[in-house]
């Protein structure tokens, strides 16, 4: 198919995907969910592991920053334009190992927002800034906004839909799932103006990992309780967002695109 033909696509999935999701019946916060298997206290700090395994978070993101500010960023990229997206994508993971550590230290709806808040923001940058290097830069860069609006904004709602006892997850499922399915098909199809970028397909392999550990925090934690599925989960997640920062690094631009 033509690349006019799979924007089309992308957009009827995307709208799809919307309609759908308005379809489903709302989606309550379940209570359990603050129930995490390892809560084991060590040196004062209650759920010790799961607060300490934000970490790396920290130290992708500060990287992350660093090499956006060093002169060698515009040897990486084809365009200035190109860094706004990158940069937010990078606080965001900083700031995750913040808000996660935060929440971890007491579980509640109250802090799980500032949490959530930085990981949609990085979902919806990142989404941005491959939508510019592989659709068109110009819509990279025009999406970048209302993708951070639409995301912060899923949890926002999602909150106030708790505080008024009408609690609403969809907007925030479709904006955490989605984003990673498009970003996804957005590599398959649409070839990259750049000549490393396999790192991308494997920072997707390590998302999925985290997810599917997220889902065996118990399972992961009963075998031998040294380590739970949730901690792995930061763990995946983080080398996730350092296989981008890694992608970044490497990456040399096409020659052809670099004439266009």
């Amino acid at each position: 198919m033509t690349r006019r033909v799979w924007i089309l696509v992308l957009a009827g999935l995307t709208l799809a995907a919307i309609v759908a999701m308005g379809l489903v019946p709302r989606i309550p916060q379940d209570p359990s969910y603050h129930n995490f298997a390892d809560q084991r206290a060590l040196l004062g700090v209650p759920n010790f592991l799961n607060v300490v395994s934000n970490l790396p978070f920290l130290a992708v993101g500060i990287a992350g920053l660093l090499f956006l500010a060093r002169p060698v960023f515009r040897e990486c990229f084809l365009a200035q334009s190109e860094r706004p997206a990158y940069l937010t994508f990078f606080l965001a993971i900083a700031l995750t190992c913040f808000g996660s550590a935060y929440y971890h230290l007491a579980p509640s709806n109250e802090r799980l927002v500032w949490d959530r808040l930085p990981m949609s923001i990085a979902f919806m940058s990142l989404l941005a800034a491959i939508i510019g290097e592989r659709i068109d830069a110009k819509a990279g860069v025009i999406s970048l906004l209302p993708l951070l609006m639409l995301g912060a904004g899923s949890v926002i709602y999602w909150y106030w839909s708790e505080q008024t006892g009408t609690g609403d997850l969809r907007p925030y499922v479709l904006v955490q799932f989605y984003s990673g399915l498009a970003i996804a098909l957005i590599a398959l199809v649409f070839p990259s103006r750049h000549a490393s970028s396999g790192e991308l397909f494997i920072a997707l392999i390590f998302y999925g990992l985290a997810k599917g550990f997220e889902l065996l925090d118990s399972t992961a934690f009963n075998i031998g309780r040294i380590i739970s599925g949730h901690t792995l989960k930061h763990l995946a997640a983080a080398v996730s967002a350092w296989c981008i920062l890694r992608m970044i690094e490497g990456r040399v631009p096409k020659p052809s695109a670099a004439s266009a």
